[in-house]
């Protein structure tokens, strides 16, 4: 009877942080780099090797987008124009950034901070490749309805998974906090009782 009083009385055991384990994490981030940088530079090959630069490969489709070859050695809108090598280390840093970030300093990362992660590495890796082995990036999506840069396979991973990041970054701070609230209540119910 007493065993059962105190067992009733003694704080609950803290919960399983929710999250992935970082050999998971690991798994889906290298599969994911793997398949996003192939297609990248898959579809960057295909377009530099077929079609002269500046010509138009095919559209617009919907009005919204056509296929149309650019080397490009700044960034968008013409931003750091021959700045490629720089940019390429540059997008390096960040890579090998936000990979310790997800295997250091988060101790169970997100299933979409770990997308974020993989989308942003790939492009960043898939865009280093291009400054440092060709002198620019190659660059063929370029939308029509408005004016807005020409951009890649790549430059997608990287703008869709920052926002993947920070987006589970913010949700995952926010468990955190809510957990530990969860805890503290928990505690002080035990002591009251």
């Amino acid at each position: 009877m007493e065993e059962q009083k105190h067992a009733e009385t003694a704080s609950p055991a803290p919960a399983r942080l929710a999250g992935l384990s970082r050999p998971r994490a690991a798994v889906i981030l290298a599969a994911l780099v793997a398949v996003w940088f192939a297609l990248d530079q898959l579809t960057k090959a295909y377009f530099n090797g077929s079609f002269a630069v500046g010509e138009v490969a095919a559209g617009p489709f919907l009005g919204l987008v056509r296929f149309r070859l650019v080397h490009n050695t700044g960034m968008a809108w013409g931003l750091f124009g021959d700045s490629t090598f720089l940019l390429g280390v540059v997008s390096l840093l960040v890579c090998v950034f936000l990979t310790a970030y997800l295997f250091v300093l988060s101790p169970r990362p997100s299933v979409l901070e770990t997308i974020g992660v993989g989308l942003v590495v790939a492009g960043g890796l898939g865009n280093a490749l291009d400054r440092f082995t060709l002198g620019y990036v190659v660059d063929f999506i370029e939308p029509v309805f408005i004016d807005f840069p020409v951009f890649n396979v790549a430059d997608i991973g990287v703008m869709c998974g920052f926002v993947l990041f920070v987006v589970g970054m913010l949700l995952s701070y926010r468990r955190a906090a809510h957990e530990e609230r969860q805890l503290a209540a928990s505690g002080e119910e035990g002591e009251d009782q």
